[in-house]
């Protein structure tokens, strides 16, 4: 058997980045949970954090190949493209993944921000990718200071000028306040697109997905040593990477929050499309709820995959093996006919797809 014809299990990772870390010690089962300043845990990435150095590896994910070696995952996909991929997707994106999921659990909320859309980004941080993303809401805090919420969205009335206002006033309370604020509870799933504003609450553990990017615009002026034509173009690239779009509360929450479809159901189950085609062309996911035998759909490229809830056992052409609650797997092109048996309480997985390969509604 090769080696992209089997699933790989992934390495738990998480990341320094900002307060929090705790919900996703309690999703592994890891003791004690903890905040430990390690709030983001980068699925099957071989994506590189924004500051990474030459020959940083951090940002990229560990796999555990069917032959038992480790490595980063950049590197089992270099090993054959083709079949760890798909031949359409690396027509399509390359050889590499283009999209990347996290687990992030935010103790504080997190800045006011935005993302750059893949034009943007182009011209101004020489990416090929901008950064849509999307977040599942799988957890919350009981114990946050306040309700568990999202800031998204910019109100209605003349946000442009009072966000600009609030940028040059240094108040990011100002420009806060420019942004709708919804409460949330777990299993809401957000679409954010390029250049709206939002920052993710306090207590809020979500699953994201997004394009493979760690371009984050802020909301603050330059820091540290820099001249007065220097802040004038990061003034000019951060407000100018903001889409002004005004709302009011209700369309706003109907904008960017995103209603659950189901795509296929039986007698097994059923499968949800969470963010899809409708939304976004460059990723999509869905939540396969089994209670019986089921056969993951194919769309001939990558997947990577989350036990939410439960375990069973994944079944291929060749062999099989056990699965549990919290683990996460890689399942490459080339694994042909892979079916989930779920154990007795039923299994449910969230399945993480790239761009140009999300599973049709009715197959």
């Amino acid at each position: 058997m090769e080696f992209y014809q089997a699933p790989w299990k992934l390495v738990p990772n998480k990341l320094v980045r900002y307060p929090g870390g705790r919900e996703i010690d309690r999703f592994r089962g890891v003791e004690p949970a903890q905040d430990d300043g390690r709030p983001e845990a980068w699925v099957g990435s071989d994506t590189l954090v924004c500051y990474a150095g030459e020959g940083s590896t951090e940002g990229y994910a560990r796999c555990i190949l069917p032959d038992g070696t480790e490595c980063f995952v950049p590197e089992a996909i270099q090993r054959d493209p083709l079949h760890v991929l798909g031949k359409a997707h690396v027509e399509r994106v390359g050889e590499t993944l283009g999209f990347l999921v996290k687990l992030l659990d935010a103790q504080r909320q997190l800045g006011l921000q935005t993302h750059p859309t893949r034009p943007y980004a182009a011209k101004h941080f020489d990416s090929p990718f901008g950064k849509e993303e999307s977040w599942y809401v799988i957890g919350l805090r009981e114990d946050a200071k306040e309700p568990p919420y999202v800031l998204l969205g910019f109100r209605e009335g003349n946000v442009q000028e009072e966000f600009a206002k609030g940028y040059d006033a240094e108040d990011i309370s100002a420009m806060e306040a420019c942004c709708h604020k919804i409460p949330v509870q777990a299993g809401d799933v957000f679409f954010i697109e390029a250049g709206a504003p939002h920052a993710i609450g306090g207590g809020c553990f979500v699953v994201e997905v997004q394009e493979a990017s760690d371009i984050t615009v802020g909301a603050h002026k330059l820091r540290g040593p820099h001249t007065l034509e220097e802040e004038a173009a990061h003034r000019e690239r951060l407000l100018g990477c903001y889409h002004y779009c005004s709302r009011n509360y209700e369309e706003n929450l109907q904008h960017f929050r995103i209603p659950p479809k189901v795509i296929r159901e039986g007698d097994w189950g059923r499968e949800l499309m969470l963010i899809g085609p409708a939304q976004t062309d460059y990723f999509s996911f869905t939540r396969l709820e089994a209670e019986k035998p089921v056969e993951l759909l194919s769309t001939g490229a990558v997947q990577i995959a989350i036990v939410l809830e439960g375990d069973g056992t994944f079944s291929w052409q060749g062999g099989s093996c056990p699965v549990h609650k919290a683990e996460e797997w890689m399942i490459p092109a080339g694994v042909a006919g892979l079916k989930l048996t779920p154990g007795s309480g039923g299994c449910v997985v969230v399945l993480c797809n790239p761009q140009g390969a999300a599973p049709a509604a009715g197959t």
